[in-house]
């Protein structure tokens, strides 16, 4: 009985791409993902040879920028139930047009009755257009709607140019309908610059329109 060659080619069935499987992009090809953020042209135009001559640096890659916006929602109500964590999934949605991750505990505590694993909150992270998008609304629409507001925390920042700030309530977001909350709640929300040090960082964020207090 003959043998089969070991070279023997493959058919075209049995044949392995040699191609990475990528996932696609939620907006690539579409036309939102054409559109050009308004601050991100901002950036260019105007914060940039500001930051160079504030700071005066000699190169333009040396420029802080925006690298990533991450929020935090945490949710400790969700032990109890369980709505209520997915309502803040919802919600999160709505705020940045990105689908959130759930947020699990990473270890136990009986005090609390929080078991490893459970869900006990959420958060996104935006990257490019969205982080510039997002950014936009929250200087210009979001914290204005804050009662009484005079500013935010100029000293929320790390020691590496990144800040943070807490917000108490989802309602200043214009997304979000007071009618259809299930629950009030706060969340955290980190700006990651490449700025090196708090002053650089403030800088930018300044010059973005965080509106800082005095």
């Amino acid at each position: 009985m003959a043998k089969e060659p070991k070279n023997r080619p493959s058919k075209p069935s049995e044949r392995k791409s040699s191609k990475k499987d990528t996932a696609p992009q939620l907006d690539q090809g579409s036309e939102e993902s054409k559109f050009r953020p308004r601050l991100r042209d901002m950036y260019e135009q105007h914060v940039v040879p500001a930051l160079m001559k504030e700071f005066g640096y000699k190169n333009v890659m040396q420029v802080p920028k925006l690298e990533r916006v991450v929020l935090n929602v945490g949710m400790g109500e969700a032990i109890q139930n369980v709505k209520l964590l997915e309502s803040a999934v919802a919600e999160l949605g709505l705020i940045t047009g990105q689908k959130p991750v759930v947020t699990r505990a990473k270890k136990a505590i009986a005090g609390f009755k929080l078991r490893q694993g459970l869900p006990i909150g959420t958060k996104v992270t935006l990257r490019s257009r969205r982080m510039y998008e997002f950014f936009d609304r929250l200087v210009t629409l979001a914290l204005p709607r804050i009662r009484d507001f005079r500013g935010v925390s100029p000293k929320a920042f790390d020691g590496r140019g990144n800040y943070t700030l807490g917000l108490k309530e989802q309602l200043i977001f214009p997304e979000i309908k007071y009618d259809e909350v299930a629950s009030i709640h706060g969340m955290d929300i980190t700006v990651v610059t490449t700025a090196r040090t708090n002053d650089e960082g403030k800088a930018l964020l300044k010059h973005l329109g965080m509106p800082f207090r005095t």
